[in-house]
């Protein structure tokens, strides 16, 4: 309502504004005053210097925010592939920032320099094949040499060889939570499908397909050091983005298909934690956090807490009202550390066991009136 107060009173500043312009305008009888509505000579001296005054702030706001947030932009990179896609981005960045540099330049001093004037006349070309050829050529040219170098960075990504040993992962989207399912032990994951979803069996996981009987479903992403996974992306309801930042990947999760991603992590949860860069980052964040806490907890609110660097699984399409909030923590581990977690965790087909189990009645129950088990999803669960 602030908002809209504010709004309003602006609009009607501003109106009031113009009104008093054209009473100015009334007052001035008997006065000589230019109406034709073209430019003079002095009108275009003017816009000359207007451009070139935006010229300097257009380079002294980019100058300046470079200074100002050049340290929020991602740093190192978490993932083997992580190098490429920085420097395609670094690349690109440079050339854009070249180019602009130069044709803003020229623009807004041929903008002044031939600004109207009496008798003046710019001097041009009305076909020129050389120019044409030369303006048109080398940023094909450019633009060819970006292109297939971003199209080897996306085939080395993407590149999956069927014989690499590499970790068979399932992201699964749906509003707004992910949740991922491990292959087991088979390194195979079983099949799926979203008429199956009953109960735990969120997923949809076909619980008789002997693949999927040592399928793992969690919430909380663990994944090696050192080690390619292979993620293969499903979504329940809408279109989702599964976006890692710090590994540089991200893949649409598109409903009634399945897409995939594969990277190599090279840097565990801890090791990143300890970047002298990550250091800085986060104490800084603290500072802002405690700052923060100071003036809740003056308003007899609860403080905030110490904010630490994890991984995040985040989704990067606007999928409805929490899609601010759809995100997992993904903790890469040491192998040895990942087999120990990976032995801990309870397979999917455990988890739907225990579910259809009924428990005993109480003591005061009569004997013998415990419900069956529900035979018809029991039969689905085959166990090896």
């Amino acid at each position: 309502m602030t908002s809209l107060l504010v709004i309003i009173v602006l609009v009607l500043l501003a109106v009031a504004l113009w009104q008093l312009t054209k009473i100015f305008d009334l007052t001035q009888v008997g006065s000589t005053s230019d109406s034709s509505q073209v430019a003079n000579d002095k009108d275009n001296n003017v816009q000359g210097y207007l451009m070139f005054g935006f010229l300097a702030f257009l380079y002294i706001f980019t100058i300046y925010g470079l200074f100002a947030w050049g340290d929020l932009p991602l740093h190192t990179p978490a993932s083997e592939h992580g190098g490429q896609v920085d420097n395609l981005m670094n690349i690109t960045w440079i050339l854009i920032f070249t180019v602009q540099a130069i044709t803003q330049v020229l623009l807004h001093y041929f903008a002044f320099k031939y600004k109207g004037k009496k008798d003046q006349k710019a001097l041009y070309f009305a076909d020129n094949n050389k120019l044409e050829a030369l303006w048109s050529i080398i940023p094909a040219v450019v633009l060819a040499g970006l292109i297939l170098y971003g199209l080897y960075a996306w085939t080395n990504i993407m590149f999956v060889d069927k014989d690499e040993d590499v970790i068979e992962i399932e992201i699964y989207a749906q509003q707004f939570k992910w949740t991922a399912r491990f292959a087991g032990e088979d390194n195979v994951l079983g099949k799926a499908n979203v008429r199956y979803i009953e109960g735990v069996n969120t997923l949809g996981v076909d619980l008789s397909d002997p693949n999927a009987q040592d399928d793992i479903v969690v919430s909380e992403l663990h994944i090696p050091k050192g080690k390619k996974i292979h993620f293969k992306f499903r979504s329940q309801d809408v279109l989702h983005s599964a976006y890692m930042p710090h590994f540089r990947a991200q893949m649409n999760c598109v409903p009634g298909m399945v897409t995939e991603f594969a990277f190599t992590p090279i840097y565990t949860t801890a090791e990143y934690r300890d970047l002298p860069y990550m250091i800085e980052k986060v104490s800084h964040i603290n500072d802002l956090r405690a700052k923060k806490s100071a003036e809740l907890i003056a308003k007899g609110e609860s403080g905030l807490d110490p904010y630490t660097f994890d991984y995040l699984l985040l989704c990067n399409k606007i999928c409805g009202a929490s899609h601010y909030n759809m995100q997992m923590k993904i903790i890469v581990d040491t192998p040895e550390d990942y087999r120990k977690w990976l032995a801990s965790q309870a397979s999917l087909v455990s988890q739907v066991k225990a579910s259809l189990e009924t428990p005993a009645e109480n003591s005061s129950a009569t004997e013998g009136t415990q419900q069956p088990i529900d035979t018809v999803a029991a039969e689905k669960v085959v166990i090896k």
